[in-house]
Order: C-alpha cells, then structure tokens, then sequence
C-alpha cells in the first residue's frame, strides 16, 4: 500500500529536522551546563533541565529546517545535498515548512520560560540567531566572520549556558567552559565549510572559508581546537569538574577509539585528517557526562 500523502508530509517534516545530527551533542551540552552549575551547591537537578534539553534540542531543530527551507534553490543544484533536503526534493513545500517552524519556535519558547528569565532570554537570542543565520534578507551565514560567531553560539555556547542558568546566574571559572565549548564548534563550522568548499563558492557566498582560502582555512581550524582545550584546560586546573572525571575521561577516550569511522560526523566523506576524530570525541564526551549525571542522580536519590 502507498503511504497517503499526509504520511508523506510527516516524513518530510521529520527529516526537515535532520536531528540525527544535533541531538548527540545538544543533549550533553544542555547536561554539562546543568551539572556544572549543580555541583558547587549539591543542588538537586530536576524537571526544568528535562524541559530546556527539550528547548535546546528544538531550537536547533529550528535552525536546521530554516537552513533547509532558505537554502533549498542552492541545494537544488547538487544532487547530494538535494537528495537530504525535503524541501528542494519537493517532499513537502516551503509554505508547510515555515508553519512547522513558527510551530517549533512557539513550544520552544514555552519550554525556555520554564528555566527562568535568564533562560528565556538565552532561548530568545538562540532562535534569533538560528532565523537570522539562514534568512535570505539578512543571511548571517553568507558574511565572513558573523557566519562563525553566530553559529558557534546558536549551536554550541549559548546551548550550555541555557543548561547552566537553570541552576545558577553566576558561571564564574565555567565561562571558561563555554568559551572551549563555543571554539570547538568554530572547528566544527570551519570543517563545514571547507567541505562545502566548492558548492558555497559557486553558490555566490562569501563565507570566512572562501576568504581565508582552503589552507588558511585548515589553520583556523587548528587553532580554534587547540584554544578550545586551552579554556578546558583552564576550567579543570581552577576546579570546574571533580577530580575522578579526570579518569572517566580517559576510560571514555579509550572506549571511543575502539570505534574507527571512515566519515565525518554529519556522515559524509572526510574533508580532513581530523574527521574521525569527530565521532571518537562525540563518544567520549556522551560517555564522560553520561556517567558524571549517573553519580549525580545516585546521590541525590541516596539523599531523599
């Protein structure tokens, strides 16, 4: 039996959101904040970090479908690209895929206000920069520089910051943290780049990839890493994280090279050496926080 139409606008509305690719890294963001701002007061972790994981992970989703929607004529031209975009697929037309998003953004915003003020506030930034970063009148993405800052924040610091502020309004040492966690994700969008490389050229953009050059490009990438553990470096020497992580971590790491991808993290062909790092690291971190809520969540139960 065909599915009905309807079923069909489903599917493409789920994969619009692509969220195969966000939710192993804005879950543990969202996490890492929360227990981070927990753990100088033992305060007890609760039902608010379930809602703006569930924010977080929304208005990510949000970002990705605006992406799709605004970039499907560019998207249209590559059969690759086409081929994951509902959109320029003709799966479901642009007018149901900005209702999904005025949909999306309006529960995100409900689960934000749960965190708090603060919380919202971030929220309202998050989604703002996940319309603005695609949005063909303004297009942040298609600017050198505005295309790297806003997403790294919309996508990495301000995800970990929404965690953070739940619990507490004072990050202190834990700024460090999300300045480490921002600059990976400068590595991760310069990755991105470089492997959109040709296509965003021909599409006309002017990204910090097409103006740095391809090698240049490499090196940025380099640095924004090596500063990122830099701050990491710096948050665990000032005592952001109990000691005996230290060796979950390493546990994490081992466990996570036993795991040897040929692509990168998005699934696609490596753009460079440092792609199967990507999926080992993604391991290691879900690992490493996994366990440290695990203790969390233990203790608190013991304590009740």
């Amino acid at each position: 039996m065909q599915p009905t139409p309807l079923k069909n606008q489903l599917q493409g509305l789920i994969r619009l959101t692509r969220w195969r690719e966000y939710v192993p890294f804005v879950i543990p963001l969202t996490l890492l904040g929360a227990l981070l701002a927990a753990r100088p007061n033992n305060t007890p972790l609760d039902w608010r970090l379930a809602a703006v994981i569930l924010a977080n992970i929304l208005a990510v989703a949000y970002a990705f479908m605006i992406n799709d929607i605004e970039d499907a004529p560019d998207d249209a031209r590559d059969p690759a690209r086409a081929a994951r975009n509902p959109i320029a697929t003709g799966e479901i037309g642009a007018h149901i895929g900005y209702a999904a998003c005025r949909v999306v953004a309006l529960i995100t915003l409900v689960l934000y206000a749960v965190g708090g003020l603060t919380v919202f506030g971030i929220g309202v930034a998050t989604l703002l920069l996940s319309h603005l970063y695609s949005w063909r009148p303004v297009r942040l993405k298609a600017w050198p520089v505005t295309d790297i800052v806003s997403h790294s924040l919309m996508l990495s610091g301000l995800l970990l910051l929404a965690g953070y502020f739940i619990y507490d309004s004072q990050p202190g040492i834990v700024w460090f943290v999300a300045a480490g966690a921002t600059l990976a994700s400068v590595y991760g969008q310069l990755y991105n780049q470089l492997r959109d490389y040709d296509m965003d050229k021909a599409a006309g953009l002017y990204n910090t990839a097409i103006i740095l050059g391809q090698q240049n490009t490499r090196l940025a990438m380099y640095f924004s890493i090596g500063l990122a553990g830099v701050c990491l470096l710096a948050a665990i020497v000032q005592g952001a994280f109990p000691l005996w992580l230290g060796l979950v971590l390493l546990v994490s790491i081992a466990i996570s090279m036993l795991f040897r991808p040929k692509t990168d993290m998005r699934g696609g062909a490596a753009a460079d050496v440092t792609a199967s790092a990507q999926i080992q690291g993604l391991i290691a971190v879900n690992l490493t926080i996994a366990v440290w809520l695990a203790q969390v969540l233990f203790v608190q139960v013991i304590l009740i």
